[in-house]
């Protein structure tokens, strides 16, 4: 017999904890606060054990405190200090098979609870279709996604919804991810167990081959995460919230 058992330090619970940690530069801090209060849609990627959840409690601590924010998750990880909070949490099935609450169901309920930002904790399988309709619906979202890159996270997004159902391709698929995801943040772990930040992209909105266009923002070298000098191609939401994003990217950059 096997137990497992998740647990997840308290003790970081900001981008500046990261930040103290080595696991983010402090450009990149700023750069993904803005973006968050931005109301830009984040896909946090990495692979198990690399710090995807704590990243993405820490982005959602930067919300403001004004915002409604429905979390929707298999089992209860995200810790969010917001003062608005609605978590959901699915359910399994009874011995009878009956009474089972799906993470598709609960991405549905969610729209009609008045959202101002939705987060799913995981996208595994089929709801990450209810996701991409949600965040095509106006309202800004959040996950996190087992992937070995960015490119490939976004490259699963675009696989993953095929599992809903036949009727259900690429040709909708891929200019949807394409039009809702506006950053990807890939965490890693390294050889000596240090989680870190390895890159941020942001897509283009556009695709070639099937395979979605995207700008490096951040990239990590030996010298650590530093801005590439390249700003995000799409800029309305950091437009419409005051946000100079070309004075932020060349500040980090220098």
């Amino acid at each position: 017999m096997a137990v497992n058992i998740r647990k997840f330090t308290s003790r970081i619970r900001t981008l500046d904890d990261l930040v103290s940690r080595d696991a983010l530069s402090a450009e990149a801090s700023a750069f993904l606060a803005r973006s968050v209060r931005a109301g830009c849609n984040i896909l946090v990627s990495g692979a198990t054990q690399a710090g995807k959840t704590t990243l993405l409690g820490a982005l959602l601590n930067s919300v403001s405190q004004t915002e409604r924010m429905i979390t929707v998750e298999e089992t209860f990880e995200l810790d969010i200090t917001a003062a608005d909070v609605v978590g959901m949490q699915c359910r399994q099935p009874s011995l009878e098979g009956t009474g089972e609450i799906t993470l598709r169901r609960l991405i549905k309920e969610s729209l009609r609870m008045r959202p101002d930002r939705i987060i799913v904790g995981e996208v595994r399988e089929a709801e990450s279709l209810d996701l991409l309709i949600a965040l095509n619906s106006g309202v800004p979202g959040a996950c996190t996604l087992h992937a070995n890159s960015a490119a490939d996270a976004l490259r699963k997004l675009c696989t993953l919804p095929l599992l809903a159902g036949s009727n259900i391709d690429g040709a909708f698929v891929v200019p949807t991810v394409a039009s809702c995801i506006d950053i990807v943040v890939h965490c890693v772990r390294d050889a000596s167990g240090m989680r870190r930040v390895s890159e941020i992209v942001a897509p283009t909105g556009q695709s070639s081959d099937g395979d979605l266009d995207a700008t490096t923002i951040f990239q990590r070298s030996a010298n650590g995460l530093s801005a590439t000098g390249a700003v995000p191609e799409r800029h309305d939401k950091y437009d419409a919230a005051g946000v100079d994003l070309a004075e932020l990217i060349t500040r980090g950059s220098q």
